[in-house]
């Protein structure tokens, strides 16, 4: 059984730490593999490339970087390529979806907006995956109850899409203990993704451990339904307090911000 993290940003494209600070955060916390997801937007072939090699050099027996892609796409949507090497010339997700899958590696639809799940439903190409609880974008309390219920919907359509787990981790005070457990014996890329793929994994936060399926029992998605509705009150309270210190020209201090990514 391997601990880890998926959906991380570095400072190859908007994260504040370094591939050596990852691998000392993670190292600490007991993980033996990140999957990255850096902003496609942010690279060019070279780049990309030293990205790569980068990623394997501070690779070993005992923790492995996974590196991987995050696609922007039309109407602001997100898809992750866990694995994905390749840049896109494309913002159609339906299509971005197909060339991660191309490329051998796993499309997660990241933080869906709500407004999105139609759409989304719509689809004719679906991913491997969507995010049901993005720590970021949901909060650290609880993710979205109607995420997983959109997930078990696709399922009907497409019966191997799975609920991924992820932190979405860019700044160097967020919150970073929504891990992944992964049933793998082998610290590799080749065999975290084939895990991955086949769903051997639970997302876990603390003593909670959620499965690969996304199928929660009722009780549970009250409980989350709740935290999240609280989470959310006080996150919108912030963004207007925010929005009114932005019309009279004052700022929110740097300290004050980091502490508030210690909740959200």
């Amino acid at each position: 059984m391997l601990k880890g993290a998926i959906h991380i940003h570095s400072t190859y494209s908007d994260g504040e730490f370094t591939l050596s600070e990852l691998r000392d955060l993670f190292r600490a916390e007991g993980c033996a593999f990140v999957c990255m997801t850096d902003h496609a937007e942010f690279f060019d072939a070279e780049s990309l490339g030293k990205y790569h090699a980068e990623c394997a050099a501070f690779s070993d027996v005992s923790f492995c970087f996974v590196p991987g892609l995050e696609y922007g796409c039309e109407q602001k949507m997100h898809i992750l390529g866990y694995g994905a090497r390749r840049l896109a010339t494309t913002e159609n997700p339906q299509e971005i979806i197909r060339y991660i899958e191309e490329q051998g590696a796993i499309s997660v639809i990241a933080h869906p907006k709500d407004e999105h799940f139609p759409w989304i439903e719509s689809f004719d190409i679906l991913p491997r995956g969507i995010e049901t609880w993005n720590s970021k974008y949901d909060g650290r309390m609880a993710p979205r109850p109607g995420t997983f219920a959109m997930l078990q919907r696709l399922r009907s359509h497409r019966s191997d899409m799975q609920a991924f787990y992820g932190q979405d981790l860019h700044w160097r005070k967020q919150f970073h203990e929504l891990f992944v457990h992964l049933d793998c014996d082998a610290c590799a890329p080749a065999s975290i993704l084939a895990a991955l793929a086949r769903g051997a994994y639970t997302g876990n936060k603390g003593e909670l451990a959620l499965p690969s399926s996304g199928i929660l029992p009722e009780d549970r998605l009250a409980v989350f339904e709740k935290g999240h509705r609280k989470s959310d009150r006080i996150r919108k309270f912030m963004k207007s307090g925010k929005k009114a210190l932005d019309r009279i020209g004052l700022k929110v201090p740097a300290s004050v911000k980091a502490q508030l990514r210690r909740i959200f």
